[in-house]
């Protein structure tokens, strides 16, 4: 007979609870387990317990440490963050708990690095608040990042920006998925930021397209700037959206749009990129923002009447999606040829984030932690260093 693991029966329920899932959902994740059995495991008044490789299998489904479950009480859990969704969104799922829970452990661990090697705070953090001037942050922005929009070296731009945020401190993780069957769902959030002093941090979801994603990552930009840590969701929302935003969220969209599309640059628009979706389209390509964030923009600046900026936005509805079945379509033919996926590597890379992968790596070979701390914080085992040595210094 399998040996018994005493666990405690509410540290269990907390850990399934906490991570979002339903008592179908995880015992569907062990083998021969219902339900009905893991209700017992979790009841106090139960004498019923899992066996050590059940727990084990349980501790990995919710992504937390096996020695947790034989804790007498519920532990200290990260703080969640502010949530400046609209009340109405989706709540946050699964894939959304577990990216949020370690992107805080990587936070957490790398604030306690720079705290001991008594690291100096860093200057841009926290300083502006939402009673300052957009445009004034923005410019602040541009400035630390040595940023000149529309003027990019790279075809895309959210890469130029995160190289420079990076440059300067800023932790930045990005992907889509926890696992093949865990994907984030951009609908419960785009992004999110932790403001901290001495590591701040933004994640974002790269289900988005490439120019959402940009705008989403100068968005939380500025939740580091005026030192508002939290998860965001309808970025770059319509204009109708506006009076049911989080003044934070609104006042974030805003030094958004100065940033990547300030008014002097704007006003070199001419006319004629308002003719149709095309023209709009591919003026804003050049800037690297979406059509929907063009308008808008354009709209607050007076350079279209409401009229143009609805039919246009009808327009570009309708175009983008066209693209989105056209991209689905495309996924599909690639998914069932087995071609066009990228390098498990470079998304390893762009989950844990460049410079965080590099400071953990640094720090391994330095032999300042140990290999299994190392594999954990980059989440791939210490034989695959190598590769992503490849990707950071080849």
């Amino acid at each position: 007979m399998s040996e018994k693991a005493h666990i405690t029966p509410k540290v269990l329920k907390w850990a399934r609870e906490s991570a979002k899932m339903t008592l179908e959902a995880a015992a569907s994740k062990i083998p021969n387990l219902t339900a009905e059995k893991l209700a017992e495991w979790e009841d106090e008044n139960s004498s019923s317990q899992p066996t050590i490789s059940q727990a084990e299998k349980l501790a990995k489904t919710y992504k937390r440490p096996f020695s947790l479950f034989f804790l007498p009480d519920i532990p200290f859990d990260f703080m969640p963050l502010q949530d400046y969704r609209r009340k109405t969104a989706k709540p946050l799922g699964t894939a959304s708990v577990f990216i949020i829970r370690e992107i805080q452990q990587k936070q957490a661990w790398i604030r306690d690095v720079f705290e001991e090697n008594n690291e100096s705070p860093l200057p841009f953090v926290g300083r502006f608040s939402i009673k300052d001037n957009p445009a004034m942050v923005a410019k602040d922005i541009l400035d630390t990042l040595q940023i000149i929009p529309a003027n990019y070296s790279k075809s895309n731009p959210i890469l130029e920006w995160i190289s420079k945020a990076e440059a300067k401190g800023i932790f930045v993780s990005r992907t889509s998925f926890i696992n093949t069957r865990l994907k984030l769902d951009s609908d419960e959030f785009q992004g999110f930021a932790i403001a901290d002093t001495f590591a701040p941090f933004i994640f974002i979801n790269s289900r988005e397209f490439k120019a959402p994603q940009l705008f989403s990552f100068v968005h939380e930009l500025a939740h580091i700037w005026i030192a508002q840590s939290g998860v965001s969701n309808e970025i770059d929302p319509e204009l109708k959206h506006k009076d049911k935003m989080h003044p934070v969220e609104l006042f974030c969209n805003q030094v958004a749009a100065n940033a990547l599309m300030p008014e002097e640059i704007m006003n070199e628009i001419k006319a004629e990129a308002f003719t149709n979706q095309y023209e709009v389209y591919k003026a804003a390509k050049i800037i690297g923002v979406s059509s929907f964030a063009f308008l808008v923009r354009a709209f607050n600046l007076n350079k279209i009447s409401p009229a143009k900026y609805h039919q246009l936005k009808v327009e570009a509805e309708k175009a983008y999606n066209e693209f989105v079945k056209k991209d689905e379509e495309r996924k599909l033919k690639q998914k069932l040829e087995k071609k066009g996926f990228a390098d498990h590597y470079l998304l390893l890379l762009n989950k844990n984030g460049r410079l965080f992968t590099q400071i953990v790596l640094d720090a391994f070979r330095g032999g300042t932690i140990q290999p299994s701390q190392a594999s954990n914080l980059l989440n791939t085992q210490i034989n695959n260093f190598p590769k992503l040595e490849n990707y950071i210094y080849g």
